[in-house]
């Protein structure tokens, strides 16, 4: 039998806020997206960059960490796996969206402060804030 591997790596912004909810049964889920931007040099010697947005979704209880510590405009490192869901409206017509489905999350840059929480009732944090 082959194998074989969806795995994705970003290093980027968030656009906005995490929001989370829970499903029926209780389970918690956070969604939130993330830029990642390149540049490159074309031929002609011209300066460009690009901007892709990835759509996150964490479950569990990384669903309640990244909805904790994450704030618009935080640098994080996400890593898991692209997954394609589809479906309809009320009109019948078919949607799909491809999300990546967190397994890690490590917070980059300065020291994160909370929309939850008071940042004082944290202890210092030397290296970044990995879960």
């Amino acid at each position: 039998m082959t194998r074989g591997l969806n795995k994705v790596m970003i290093i980027g912004n968030l656009g906005r806020d995490p929001e989370m909810r829970y499903t029926p049964s209780g389970r918690p889920v956070t969604s939130f997206n993330v830029a990642t931007t390149r540049s490159w040099t074309s031929f002609d010697g011209e300066r460009r960059e690009e901007t892709e947005w990835f759509n996150v979704v964490a479950w569990g209880p990384l669903a309640e960490i990244c909805n904790t510590h994450l704030t618009k405009g935080q640098q994080v490192y996400v890593e898991g796996r692209l997954q394609t869901r589809g479906w309809e409206d009320q009109n019948g017509k078919r949607h799909y969206r491809t999300e990546l489905v967190a397994q890690e999350m490590i917070i980059l840059g300065d020291r994160p402060t909370t929309r939850h929480s008071n940042p004082e009732d944290y202890p210092e944090i030397d290296d970044d804030f990995a879960f």
